[in-house]
Order: C-alpha cells, then structure tokens, then sequence
C-alpha cells in the first residue's frame, strides 16, 4: 500500500556520480549506478534528508508524493546483506589470492640490468590483491599497515607514483564512481577495526567524482569508532599534485 510521504528526488542532470550522498545514507537507499545517484529501494529511504547535506551540485531534494512506506525492517536486512562479505571470491579466482612479496637480495639488486636511466626498475607493490573489493579485513600484510588508497586513474596519472608515494605503504585500489560504495565503507570500517592502521593516504583526481574516495575512507573509520591519521592528495588530469590536505 502506497502513502503520501515525503521521499528523496534525484535530478541527473545534476549528479556528476561522486558518490558522497551515498556514504551519507545510514539506511543504504542510495547507489551509484551508470555513473549515477539512483535509489535502490523506495522503501528503505526515511524521506528525512541526510544525504542533501553531501551532495556538493545540488542533485537531491525531498519531496512530497505517493510512494510505499519506510520499512526498518526491511532496512536492517538490506544492511545486515551488505556487511556479509565473503574473505576470498567464491570463484576461487587467482586475483583473490593473498600474496606477499618479498624484497630482492643484495645481491639480486647489486645485479639487476639497468635498462633506463633514471627509472625505478623494481615495482614498490609488496602484496597481492590490491583491488578494495578483493583485499580481505584478514589479509596479513593489513596488519599495523600504512594504507594508500588509490582512485584507479591515479595510478596511470602518476608518473612516480612507486617511487614516492608507494614505498612502504599496502596499496588499496578503487573506482569511487563505478563501485559500489557502501561495501566498500563497510571494508573499511572491517580494517579499521581488526588491523591497527596506523596512518591512511589517499590519492585522488582533481575530477568530482573522485572526491569519494576519502568520504568512503572516513565513512569507514566512523563505523569502526577509531581515528587513525589520514593525509589526502589531489593530482591534476595530467598527474601533478594540486592539493595535500
């Protein structure tokens, strides 16, 4: 049975798909779908506007209409659904399997060819996967961990990016614009919890809807009830590094 409520309204001419109203819907009613704020469900949406406060053009705004009734119930499962993921992917893919590398001798290094001047010649990654959605709370490299969280174009951006910002950091990567963004608030919020992060980087694009990347990093630390030291890094379309908050 529908009622005359108030619900939340989404103009898509002006969402640009950052992502930040979703992380502010406790109830999980939003998601970015096709580069876009979307309601998943009508019901789970209490009409009272928490996400109009993140969204930075504009997109959102309640609204009076007929729609079915804010089901909490129905909220909870939705939720409860969300926080249950699965340590490693149920495929068995080999990118879900944790890795740790190891660093080269002495004598590896003393011996390595040199085919470019002044290029690094060995990769500063030290563990595998790196992708948010495939790293567990559980990986073992996670623990007492500095993170560097990257929005995926950051990487291609970056000319140095192994050299100055990698080393010594456990890499997490992802899209904050095309992923679904409450699992990964939630991924976070896991980490924060088990495994003594001691400092957290992210690294995003000057583009919008990168922006977030550290509302979902925050989003997560909130959940978890820990504060842990976070540094963000804005780059330019062509890779130089506009902003260090």
């Amino acid at each position: 049975m529908k009622i005359l409520r108030k619900i939340i309204e989404i103009d898509e001419d002006l969402c640009n798909g950052c992502g930040q109203c979703v992380t502010g819907c406790a109830e999980g009613a939003l998601q970015i779908i096709d580069g876009k704020a979307k309601v998943v469900s009508e019901t789970f949406c209490d009409g009272l506007g928490a996400c109009i406060g993140e969204c930075p053009t504009g997109a959102l705004k309640i609204v009076e209409r007929v729609a079915p009734p804010f089901d909490e119930e129905a909220v909870k499962k939705h939720l409860a659904t969300k926080e249950k993921e699965p340590e490693t992917m149920p495929c068995g893919c080999p990118s879900a399997h944790i890795q740790i590398f190891d660093k080269p001798t002495a004598c590896e290094t003393a011996n390595k060819p040199k085919h470019f001047e002044n290029v690094p010649e060995e990769s500063a990654l030290t563990h595998w996967p790196i992708q948010i959605k495939l790293i567990p709370a559980s990986a073992p490299f996670l623990k007492g961990a500095d993170l560097l969280v990257l929005a995926d174009c950051t990487a291609v951006a970056f000319p140095s990016l192994h050299r100055d910002l990698m080393t010594g950091k456990v890499v997490m990567m992802g899209c904050p614009k095309f992923d679904d963004i409450q699992e990964y608030a939630q991924k976070f919020a896991d980490i924060f919890k088990t495994a003594g992060i001691r400092s957290v980087t992210t690294v995003v694009m000057e583009v919008p809807c990168c922006s977030g990347m550290p509302m979902i990093v925050k989003k997560g630390m909130e959940k978890a009830g820990k504060t842990v030291p976070m540094t963000e890094i804005v780059l330019s379309l062509r890779g130089k590094i506009l902003q260090t908050l």
